[in-house]
């Protein structure tokens, strides 16, 4: 581990950051209450035809990103791409208010639009803001996954809540606002020069090797989360009935993410003033997903009470394991790839976890049948691709030190 000196995040971090997280919470916010809205007392939706509509508004988003991340590399640029994203994504959320299914089929595809446009251009702005201080990449994009768990919490709490609370309009009102201040920071940021990025040292191949590794683990790293998250849920819901701790039903269905705060501030200290390389952050994180899925192994499949403190060391670990992995992807991608089309990048790492997920979709119904299945197969699918990142990690070092 080397110690980093003489680099420091910037108030563009704190802009964008802020920008990520009220972004974050209009979306999570604005889907909290869709389907509930679709089948209200105003559309009166079958709940079938709503989840099907809203399983359709979700997959759309993988296109709907490329599409932004090609006007932002090759067209527009990216700064005015997350500024009129924002703006369409912020009328999508206004046009739910119009009480007819035109205003939720327009409310539905302004939102997809608006956040493809948005997404993939924050975070390759994002990225170029640390390309003359690599380093710090890491921990950057550790603030900004804080800032978008942050951001999801806020706007499921907030907007959910008054949605429920005083009608659903008043709940999309609040999207809209929302998205709408999202756009401020990003306007009052410094416009970012390419001519100015360092270059990289790496060999094309090497970058692309680099590229390739990060979008296959991304995708295999949330498939298995995916697939284990099936015990993981069955067990909330059982300690929610026999748990004597003071904790509701709903705060047990949250409480993972309720560690990932503590852990993320750990991270961004640790990784803003001491330096690792990304690829053994990778393994790290495989590693410590192994050993919470193995320790999630040892409850039996119909947990007691004293087995509450096993469940939760697993989540612990489980959000190390998280943090390794979920804002190093986009870390790794930012230093090894062309900025110039950053964006678009960022736009295709969506579509490996997308794949993966329908391959695993697949067996739903078996893991659904069988949680402890899919525990077995995730503790497999976390050591082995673990193992594999310890060897690239070791041949990595070996290729640097042939190079000195």
């Amino acid at each position: 581990m080397e110690k980093i000196q003489n680099l420091k995040h910037t108030k563009e971090t704190l802009y964008y950051s802020i920008s990520r997280m009220l972004e974050r919470a209009s979306y999570y916010g604005f889907r909290a209450l869709v389907v509930l809205y679709m089948t209200g007392e105003i559309l009166k939706m079958d709940r079938t035809e709503a989840l099907s509509i809203y399983g359709w508004f979700a997959g759309s988003m993988v296109f709907s990103q490329i599409i932004g991340g090609l006007f932002g590399d090759l067209l527009i640029g990216n700064k005015k791409a997350i500024i009129i994203g924002g703006i369409i994504q912020a009328i999508g959320a206004f046009s739910l208010c119009i009480p007819f299914t035109t205003g939720l089929y327009l409310g539905l595809f302004l939102v997809v639009l608006g956040s493809g446009f948005f997404t993939p251009n924050i975070l390759s702005n994002f990225g170029k803001s640390y390309l003359n201080k690599t380093k710090l990449l890491d921990s950057g994009f550790t603030i900004f996954y804080l800032a978008i768990n942050l951001g999801s919490f806020l706007g499921i709490s907030l907007i959910g809540y008054s949605g429920e609370k005083f009608g659903y309009n008043i709940g999309f009102i609040i999207s809209g606002i929302l998205m709408l201040l999202s756009i401020i920071p990003i306007v009052i940021s410094k416009e970012i020069n390419s001519e100015e990025f360092e270059k990289s040292e790496s060999s094309i191949s090497k970058r692309i090797l680099n590229i390739l590794i990060a979008f296959i683990v991304v995708g295999l790293f949330w498939g298995i989360y995916e697939i284990s998250n099936i015990r993981i849920f069955d067990l909330q819901m059982q300690f929610g009935e026999i748990s004597a701790w003071n904790i509701s039903k709903s705060l047990w269905q949250t409480i993972g993410s309720i560690f990932t705060l503590p852990i993320s501030l750990v991270a961004i200290v640790l990784w803003t003033f001491f330096y690792s390389s990304q690829f053994f952050k990778l393994m790290v994180g495989f590693i410590f997903g192994a050993i919470s899925l193995g320790i999630l192994f040892l409850i039996p499949e119909i947990p007691t009470e004293n087995h509450t403190i096993t469940y939760l060391i697993s989540l612990v670990f489980l959000g190390i394991s998280e943090i390794h992995i979920a804002p190093i992807v986009h870390s790794i991608l930012t230093k090894y790839s062309n900025p110039k089309y950053l964006a678009i990048l960022m736009s295709l790492a969506f579509l490996p976890t997308r794949l993966i997920s329908l391959i695993f979709g697949l067996f739903n119904d078996k893991l659904y049948d069988n949680p402890m299945l899919g525990l077995k197969i995730g503790i497999v699918g976390m050591s082995v691709i673990g193992i594999g990142l310890i060897g690239y990690v070791v041949w990595n070092k070996n290729y640097l030190q042939q190079r000195v």
